[in-house]
């Protein structure tokens, strides 16, 4: 067994409010979630994932929008926040160009981008009238990969948000990149009247390095707006996701989105997916109960607070308050020893400890009660495993 670093937390010292953690259903492509995996993804008691956010699409045909309210309307019930992506307008609204090598590539007609703010607004309002209060619609998935749909340039972006995104009766999303690239949300920060009429920074983080997760010139002027991690899988979408301890990258990926980058919501790919948080089966999956660690215990309306994040290699340690004083602290400990890690939690009379652990047998199983003493506590992190603590 490894001795570590204290982790000192403090909760005095708070960064950014938390969101939530969820996933996508889109159901054109693959079938709704049953009316079962509902209660597993968005539910909060034992075996189900606790999720806290749902993302759905905006399809480009108004038929298909009655396919999204039973999934979207159960998890609101959950008290679930719902956004909305679209991948393509209306075809009435697209024209084709030469992009690169792409013949037949897609964009919005110049002369469409108010009808295009209408579409929106009428999925929006749509959504409202069937039970749905949609918290947010984006401008488009992914502008700048969209071989297989509409493509957006930064300054395509820039145009419509600040000249006809205000219009739309929720906020507004974008710019979604898939990498996070900062060379297309740049202009929407730089430009006062497109930042005006954005309110959640939108980034997917497909193959984006660890390195680029910090975004400064968001923290120099995203005052007053929301960042949001809106897409990705991860590792890969080509394994199972009970797949061990390879499940463990989710959680260091995770922990880096929040620590390190900032965002205030996690939203994975598809809820229901062989590589997803829940398998075909209904069941959840081992990548699944490492997102548990978060979204059980981390719920909407938390605040992350300073603690130590990485008291020594493979070992990664975030924390998080909410209401009535609860502190909740997430280790991840990739490493292949065990590990006595102590904590202290500043200005804390917590007499008792809660936590939970999934490992290489276990699922977000309880572990009993630790004592504490004003603050300060020993956790046992077994090799290659993922624990959640929570004061009494």
């Amino acid at each position: 067994m490894t001795a570590a670093t204290r982790v000192t937390v403090d909760p005095s010292v708070e960064r950014q409010a938390i969101r939530g953690f969820g996933g996508m259903n889109h159901t054109v492509w693959i079938s709704d979630l049953t009316a079962a995996q509902r209660e597993t993804a968005f539910g909060n008691g034992d075996g189900q994932l606790g999720f806290s956010v749902l993302r759905i699409p905006v399809h480009e045909n108004r038929a298909d929008w009655s396919r999204e309210v039973a999934t979207a309307r159960r998890a609101t019930e959950h008290g679930a926040t719902v956004i909305a992506s679209p991948w393509n307008p209306p075809a009435q609204m697209v024209e084709t160009f030469v992009h690169g090598g792409q013949s037949n590539a897609k964009r919005l007609r110049y002369d469409m981008y108010g009808a295009y703010a209408r579409h929106l607004d009428d999925f929006y309002r749509y959504m409202r009238d069937n039970g749905v209060n949609l918290y947010a619609v984006s401008v488009q998935n992914e502008p700048d990969y969209a071989h297989d749909w509409t493509w957006w340039t930064p300054s395509e972006m820039v145009r419509f948000l600040r000249d006809h995104a205000g219009s739309i009766g929720t906020k507004v999303i974008a710019p979604e990149s898939f990498q996070y690239v900062k060379s297309f949300s740049d202009p929407i920060l730089n430009d006062p009247g497109a930042l005006a009429n954005l309110d959640i920074l939108g980034a997917h983080l497909y193959g984006t390095p660890y390195q680029n997760f910090p975004y400064p010139l968001f923290q120099q002027k995203g005052t007053g707006k929301e960042l949001w991690m809106t897409e990705v899988y991860y590792p890969n979408s080509s394994d199972s996701a009970d797949l061990w301890p390879q499940a463990l990258d989710v959680g260091e990926h995770i922990h880096r989105a929040l620590v390190e980058a900032g965002f205030q919501a996690y939203v994975w790919w598809y809820i229901r997916r062989g590589y997803g948080p829940m398998r075909e089966d209904g069941q959840i999956s081992k990548r699944g109960a490492v997102m548990a660690h978060f979204s059980k215990f981390v719920r909407p309306g938390y605040v992350r607070i300073d603690a130590t994040s990485n008291p020594q290699p493979n070992l990664y340690v975030s924390a998080y308050k909410g209401g009535n004083s609860k502190v909740v602290v997430v280790a991840v400990n990739k490493g292949t020893s065990s590990v006595s890690q102590p904590f202290t939690i500043v200005n804390n009379a917590s007499s008792s400890v809660s936590s939970w652990l999934t490992d290489a047998s276990r699922n977000v199983a309880p572990r009993g009660v630790i004592n504490a003493q004003n603050g300060s506590f020993t956790g046992e992190l077994p090799a290659r495993s993922m624990t959640t603590f929570v004061t009494g």
